[in-house]
């Protein structure tokens, strides 16, 4: 006879409901100084990591709906953070880059980033290394 189910000890339930909890910690920073969604942050925070990107790619990169991805960046377009251009290589495609003013965004948010992984990691204590090699393996060995 099978075990019963329990909710509560189910590893990708807790994982979400983590994932969820750290995200609107953090989210309380970049809001509060920015005025950005969760999905407008994915979008810069990925942008500053390249220098174009389609909306394709994000989608694809951050585990967003393209729909999401593309409103967010419409939104950042508008505030002044993002351009968008239609691709050389594939004019289907929209990519996007940083301006001048996203960038020095990111600067302010980088520390900010940091120390929130800093607290993170501290809360977490000795088993900080462990905890990060488990997530990193299922990262690797999970579809993506």
């Amino acid at each position: 006879m099978a075990e019963p189910f329990h909710l509560d000890s189910f590893l990708p339930y807790r994982m979400a409901v983590l994932a969820g909890r750290l995200s609107r910690e953090y989210a309380r920073i970049y809001q509060e100084r920015f005025g950005l969604s969760r999905a407008e942050w994915r979008v810069v925070a990925h942008l500053s990591q390249e220098s174009a990107v389609s909306v394709r790619e994000i989608h694809a990169r951050v585990d967003m709906d393209k729909s999401k991805v593309s409103r967010a960046a419409t939104r950042l377009e508008e505030a002044g953070y993002v351009t968008k251009r239609t691709s050389d290589t594939d004019r289907r495609l929209v990519e996007l880059a940083l301006t001048e003013q996203g960038r020095a965004m990111m600067a302010e948010l980088t520390p900010l980033a940091q120390a929130y992984q800093a607290e993170v990691l501290d809360r977490l204590g000795p088993e900080a290394e462990g905890f990060l090699a488990g997530v990193e393996t299922l990262l690797v060995t999970s579809e993506g």
